[in-house]
């Protein structure tokens, strides 16, 4: 971008540079950063209403703090675009989220200010308070601050960490980044000065020594105790932080630099567990974004910023997500005991349409994986019948609850993976990469593998029918362009298709590889089995399939691992065959961000790639049929 166009921001290199600023111009710094921002969200796509509502607290947390001597962690990790800007990063985002350049998150590799890598909710605090008793073990004079939105504040994790933190004596601050509310000009005012003044040494050292003084005469302690909590109660949220003892400071305006850096510089000279409360709002200075943050959360591509976001005049095809969500609605309509339930992912999921017909049995928990788990289980052992809409990579941070509470006991939960496989812009941290080879370990759990939008809804229906947990796991976006039957047709159990019939060499395809695996069927001849089960699996097709065959090849989106493949092998160990068997999937590695097709050729797993594998490992077996040929 021309320099021109944001001179002050130009002359930031680092945040040493911005430390040098005079304080009279960050407000003019603070209106470039966003203005830069904007353009470059535009041109590459990304978060945006996030960061547009975390230009002051950047610049303030860097102001203030010597960092990256100083630690501050970002939870998720996906308003840290002004971050990035300031720490010397603003000439490459123009390569966020693509392949080889900037993370769309934290990431420590990337640079020495990303200080913990974040893209997961709710895991700030418990980072910083760990990096900030490392410091006080290893005699470092260094802050940690955690920087948590109050969305994520709803996960159990954040408050495990505050209740840790609390009998802490390290110096922690926590910033409660809360966007869901707003403070009137004549209360921010007040909210200014009173936060000042409670983030100022001489009320901390004051507070103290009265506490002290009046431990003599208990009743006299609890009187005051009772008069301070009663006072700031007044102008500030419940003292629910102080309990957990943390000192608490605010609500303030995020977006008043006059109001955040001294009230900052105060609480960097305090000693112990800190609690800033700071207000923004999502979307700040657009004026599209601020009237919809919802929508302008990400934006998929590029854009005209006079403009904003615009509907593709064409229809695009529906991606799996709408599936799920037409198909939740269809069962709903059908069968009064469905319950649905998302942890705060109720657009990401498909359930808009769901919740506002269904609106008694929609159920958004928040930020609470480990909760809906349960709550399903729950739901289910009353005789309903509930379906968890989670990400294939949010369903990792409640695996015991799948183990312990629903399949232990054989409840009836249907768990609709989305985002399986490979996602693209937003890299390993949101792969569902694992998914197969977590869930078909686990007794009494079944795991389908649609391989088009029309099967998705077959084995969705499939699932339900079902009394016994079973996921249905598919990716992110559109799928092979399949139209959807009408009705709520159920496929046979745990049975697959033989799709083309070939000689020599079997593809065993789980999902949606099944296209670019009967294209290289095609070219090689090959047979191509549909499996659609990677658990139960389909053992008498396999067997078929493993008899008539000189070697079979297993393809998935998902890690090689313990995958289906895995279970393939198992099964043909098992029944004591021996056939050759070439398992193409995620290798060992995490897959960084960038176009989804590209990072799937990279992997080997487009048409080309199916073939090329299969025809170097088994050349012996080709080599016949193409002089027959």
């Amino acid at each position: 971008m021309p320099k021109n166009k944001f001179p002050l921001l130009h002359t930031i290199n680092d945040p040493a540079d911005l430390r040098a600023v005079p304080r009279a111009q960050l407000r003019e710094l603070s209106d470039e950063l966003r203005g830069y921002l904007l353009d470059s969200v535009a041109k590459t796509g990304g978060h945006l209403s996030s960061n547009l509502g975390t230009v002051e607290l950047t610049v303030a947390l860097h102001y203030v703090y010597n960092t990256p001597h100083d630690r501050v962690v970002w939870d998720v990790g996906h308003q840290t675009y002004p971050h990035k800007i300031l720490t010397g990063r603003r000439d490459r985002m123009g390569t966020l989220r693509q392949l080889g350049g900037l993370s769309g998150f934290p990431q420590r590799s990337e640079s020495e200010y990303d200080t913990f890598g974040t893209a997961h909710s709710s895991t700030s605090i418990s980072a910083a308070l760990g990096m900030a008793e490392a410091a006080r073990i290893q005699g470092v004079d260094r802050h940690a601050v955690a920087v948590i939105g109050d969305g994520a504040m709803t996960a159990g994790m954040a408050f495990e960490a505050l209740n840790n933190a609390g009998v802490s004596a390290c110096n922690l601050l926590v910033i409660l980044n809360d966007n869901d509310m707003s403070i009137s000009p004549p209360v921010g005012a007040l909210n200014r000065y009173l936060a000042q003044l409670m983030s100022g040494r001489f009320y901390a050292a004051a507070k103290n020594a009265g506490k002290t003084v009046l431990k003599g005469a208990p009743p006299l302690f609890e009187l005051a105790k009772r008069l301070e909590e009663h006072a700031k109660g007044m102008v500030v949220p419940a003292t629910l932080f102080e309990k957990f003892g943390f000192n608490y400071i605010g609500p303030i305006d995020g977006h008043d630099l006059d109001s955040l850096i001294p009230t900052l510089e105060n609480i960097r000279q305090l000693k112990g567990p800190q609690f800033l409360h700071v207000v923004t709002k999502k979307g700040q200075g657009y004026k599209l974004a601020e009237a919809d943050p919802v929508k302008y959360h990400a934006a998929s591509g590029k854009f005209d910023p006079a403009v904003g976001f615009v509907k593709p005049t064409v229809p695009a095809k529906p991606t799996f997500t709408q599936i799920f969500g037409n198909w939740l609605c269809a069962m709903a309509e059908a069968d009064p005991r469905l319950v649905g339930i998302t942890p705060a992912m109720r657009e990401g999921s498909g359930m808009v349409e769901f919740e506002q017909r269904f609106p008694e049995r929609y159920f958004d928990v928040g930020i609470a994986e480990q909760h809906a788990v349960t709550f399903a289980g729950g739901l289910a052992a009353e005789g309903l019948k509930p379906v968890v809409a989670i990400y294939s990579t949010f369903l990792q941070r409640a695996y015991d609850q799948l183990i312990h509470d629903v399949a232990i006991q054989n409840l009836p939960v249907v768990f609709a993976l989305d985002r399986a496989g490979l996602v693209g812009a937003d890299g390993a941290t949101h792969a569902g990469a694992y998914d197969v080879a977590y869930l078909r370990c686990v007794p009494n759990v079944s795991v389908a593998c649609p391989s088009d939008e029309n099967e998705c809804h077959q084995l969705l229906s499939t699932a339900f029918a079902q009394n016994h947990p079973v996921a249905v796991r598919y990716p992110r976006g559109a799928g092979a362009g399949v139209a959807v039957q009408a009705g709520l047709e159920t496929l046979p159990f745990g049975k697959g298709e033989i799709r083309r019939n070939g000689k020599g060499i079997a593809i065993l395809a789980f999902g949606t590889l099944l296209h670019p695996a009967l294209e290289a069927a095609n070219a090689l001849n090959a047979t191509v089995v549909n499996m659609r089960w990677a658990k139960p699996l389909d053992t008498e097709l396999l067997l078929q399939v493993a008899g008539t065959h000189q070697a079979l090849v297993t393809v998935e989106d998902g890690c090689v691992m313990g995958g289906a493949g895995s279970a393939v092998l198992e099964a043909l160990h098992a029944a004591g065959v021996e056939v050759p068997v070439l398992q193409l999937g995620l290798q060992d590695v995490f897959v960084e961000h960038g176009d989804p097709a590209r990072l799937m050729t990279l992997q080997g797993l487009d048409a080309a790639g199916i073939q090329a594998s299969i025809a170097r490992r088994f050349a012996a077996v080709l080599a016949p049929m193409a002089r027959a040929a």
